[in-house]
């Protein structure tokens, strides 16, 4: 039983990055960086890199807006060490939207001379985007800017690097050898789109590595399609569990 008294002793003051909640650091962290991530998926995001850092490769995150998920991931790599969070996004400027014909708003970026479009299927309607995307532009040259700005200010440019691309450019330019611990998947989110994502990030994802989904079993039919016929049903994977209220998980067995 310890013994309170004016002869007791305390060996050290801990460093406050390693008492304060981790949970605190990420909510005040991401409290002005625009996105729609919210507090417990960022937290899941976390403990899965924090839990899973004994194994060896890299994070790559698809679908990185304005880095609310990279921050929460980058945090982890930090206080993991070695790890590095590649945010692999096609980071569209103002110029590369454009309204659909419905009223609606959809973009397309060129990427290495080949036009990647975004939105399509489930195109964004014009209220969330005047309330929640063109305020953005207004603010910065455009996503890629807001977005290292977000990491430059969390301190996290030694562990987070942008990628302006999809997965498919991104996949050729990796060297070989190259291999991922964890991979979170928010890119478009066709039943194409993901299956695809899937096949690409199981080209390079460990034995006993995570892949995780947003936006899952939650709106989009896509996205839950392909999680089901090529992670459950796949007999790849284990652990296979909606850990938040959009958040997909599931362990690769390989």
């Amino acid at each position: 039983m310890p013994t309170w008294s004016k002869n007791s002793s305390h060996k050290s003051n801990p460093d406050m990055t390693t008492t304060l909640p981790i949970a605190t650091r990420i909510e005040a962290a991401v409290a002005h960086i625009p996105g729609w991530s919210p507090i417990d998926q960022l937290l899941t995001l976390f403990t899965l890199a924090y839990a899973s850092a004994d194994l060896p490769g890299d994070i790559l995150e698809l679908g990185s807006w304005c880095g609310r998920s990279a921050v929460a991931l980058g945090m982890a790599a930090q206080i993991t060490g070695h790890t590095k969070i590649h945010c692999v996004d096609l980071f569209p400027e103002k110029n590369d939207w454009y309204r659909n014909a419905d009223g609606t708003y959809s973009f397309a970026v060129n990427i290495n001379g080949r036009m990647v479009g975004a939105y399509g299927e489930q195109t964004v309607w014009a209220e969330p985007y005047e309330r929640d995307i063109a305020p953005v532009y207004q603010r910065y040259a455009g996503i890629l800017e807001a977005f290292n700005a977000t990491i430059a200010a969390n301190g996290l440019t030694a562990q987070v690097t942008p990628v302006k691309g999809d997965l498919t450019s991104f996949a050729a330019s990796v060297a070989p050898g190259f291999s991922l611990r964890m991979a979170f998947i928010d890119g478009d989110h066709s039943y194409e789109a993901v299956s695809k994502d899937i096949a690409i990030v199981e080209r390079f994802l460990v034995p006993g590595g995570w892949i995780c989904f947003d936006d899952a079993f939650s709106t989009y039919a896509g996205v839950d399609q392909a999680i089901t016929e090529y992670v459950i049903d796949s007999g790849r994977y284990h652990l296979c569990q909606q850990l938040t209220r959009k958040l997909f998980v599931a362990r690769f067995s390989g």
